[in-house]
């Protein structure tokens, strides 16, 4: 399970570091997805903004992934939940600016982007348990 734990926060990190990248170096061009813009006015200083944060949450993961500290791990995706879940509501209640297909998609993958560290923030309190001896008498 271990494992699982540093996979599963290194996929996040990994996914914050393509999308900072891709939002602060090409902000335009991460812009021009229609899941971004939907139909809203181009900012520059937005989109560099939103990249330099997203960045900056790459970090903390890449941390957690490699520190394994229960306070880091849980931290990272508190960090990352109290993105996550009103980046979910704000598409959920802008989704109608998207084709239906388009929508679902995306709320789909939302979805799993807060359903994936919910995971593991359960997972980390699992694994960090202590064990009972099978035999072992209260």
């Amino acid at each position: 399970m271990h494992a699982a734990l540093r996979v599963g926060v290194g996929i996040l990190a990994a996914l914050q570091l393509v999308v900072g990248c891709w939002a602060l170096f090409f902000p335009r061009n991460f812009f021009a997805l229609p899941v971004v813009g939907m139909g809203m006015a181009y900012n520059q200083h937005l989109m560099a903004d939103y990249g330099a944060m997203t960045l900056a949450s790459a970090v903390v993961l890449t941390v957690a992934a490699i520190n394994r500290r229960p306070l880091v791990v849980r931290t990272s995706l508190a960090m990352y939940l109290v993105w996550a879940v009103p980046h979910f509501v704000i598409h959920l209640q802008m989704v109608d600016r998207l084709s239906p297909a388009t929508g679902t998609v995306l709320l789909i993958l939302l979805g799993a982007a807060v359903l994936l560290p919910l995971t593991l923030l359960a997972l980390s309190i699992v694994v960090e348990r202590p064990r009972r001896d099978v035999g072992s008498v209260r």
